[in-house]
């Protein structure tokens, strides 16, 4: 599939999603998530009950694999962006932690993703928070203007992950960081899963290996470019247990295969430094 085929799957993908309210990384038609799921899944990947609660009802859609809110140190009067900010979730809970005094950005493809950003966000009254629409490969944003880039599983679903860490370092400021939640491979994935629509929106086949993503981000520029932490995703996570369903029937893979697969996709949380 070419760039733009891509991002026009993902984007009407997550259109949908959007729209319905769904909490899940798959195509609609494979979902029935909840916010009850939504909640479980975040719970799994590392958010805490206090931060589930924190936010307007209908900001958590389910969509993260890691917590990377909770990994940015982020401190009272910072400017951060969030890389991919779907309904909201990471960016409010990110406004806590820079306070009044600082500012939260987020940035999104979707339309449908940003209209209800924008009205979580009045909902529940953050005025030190904005959302702004643009792709994560041609970020909004000045030079040099923030101090901080978080991102939940997003930069796996872009065609051109280089970009996305040259335009991240463009935007921050010198020591400004990079943290980020994200999927990548230990090993390469059956050709008929790379292929496959479900299972890029579904943060699969979109992932590349684990040592590609790390050295994208070295030649962004990065240093201090190290693996905080990392744990085997499981794929019913990663689609609210019906997309591997869905894989399954599709691509007429046994589920002892796909058990297989699934175990040399791992949720990493990484860190760098500009």
């Amino acid at each position: 599939m070419k760039q733009e085929e891509v991002k026009k799957t993902v984007r009407e993908g997550y259109a949908k999603i959007a729209r319905q309210g769904s909490s899940c990384c798959a195509p609609i038609t494979f979902c029935c998530g909840n916010a009850s799921r939504a909640g479980d899944i975040s719970r799994k990947i590392g958010y805490r009950d206090e931060e589930l609660v924190s936010v307007p009802e209908g900001a958590n859609l389910g969509l993260g694999c890691g917590n990377p809110v909770a990994l940015a140190s982020l401190k009272e009067g910072e400017t951060v962006l969030d890389l991919g900010s779907g309904a909201g979730f990471d960016c409010f809970l990110a406004a806590g932690r820079v306070g009044k005094k600082g500012k939260v950005i987020g940035v999104d493809m979707t339309p449908e993703m940003i209209d209800r950003a924008r009205e979580n966000a009045r909902k529940g009254n953050y005025t030190n928070v904005e959302f702004r629409l643009g792709e994560i490969e041609n970020l909004p944003a000045a030079d040099n203007s923030v101090d901080a880039i978080i991102s939940n599983c997003v930069i796996n679903l872009a065609p051109d992950k280089k970009k996305v860490f040259k335009e991240a370092f463009r935007v921050l400021k010198p020591g400004g960081r990079l943290m980020v939640s994200d999927l990548v491979l230990m090993k390469e994935l059956p050709k008929a899963i790379q292929d496959s629509i479900e299972a890029y929106i579904g943060c699969l086949s979109g992932a590349i290996k684990k040592d590609e993503y790390l050295e994208a981000i070295r030649k962004a520029g990065f240093g201090d470019v190290r693996v905080l932490d990392e744990m085997n995703y499981p794929i019913e996570l990663m689609a609210n247990d019906s997309t591997a369903k869905a894989i399954i029937k599709d691509l007429n893979i046994p589920a002892e295969a796909l058990k297989e697969i699934a175990g040399s996709v791992v949720s990493v949380r990484v860190q760098g430094r500009k």
